[in-house]
């Protein structure tokens, strides 16, 4: 792949945090942006009387939600406790129909 081809191709993906709500659980998906990001929005759907929260994240964003976790846990909501973690492989079709495998978590975040 040549390097314009690879340059347009992230140019078009642009990152983004996303929450929305399905059934009685609240998600956020972690991406690419500053971990303080994601921090507030956990922290919206807290002080907007939600019980539980799910954080989810792939690939090389799972790091970063970790430290989102943590950074949650030990500067902002000190009562949170995380109710569960959930770890998987997906796989995905990248360019050229090729097969690769993707980590993905799920880390489950409870208000007591």
């Amino acid at each position: 792949m040549t390097e314009e081809k690879r340059k347009k191709q992230t140019a078009e993906k642009p990152a983004k945090v996303t929450w929305t709500t399905q059934a009685d659980e609240n998600i956020v998906l972690i991406g690419k942006k500053p971990v303080m990001n994601y921090v507030v929005a956990l922290m919206t759907f807290f002080n907007s009387d939600a019980k539980k929260v799910v954080a989810k994240a792939r690939g090389r964003a799972i790091c970063r939600a970790v430290d989102t976790i943590e950074l949650l846990r030990r500067a902002f909501m000190k009562d949170l406790q995380l109710e569960g973690i959930a770890i998987r492989t997906e796989e995905v079709t990248r360019e050229e129909s090729r097969e690769s495998n993707v980590s993905a978590i799920e880390l489950t975040l409870a208000k007591p």
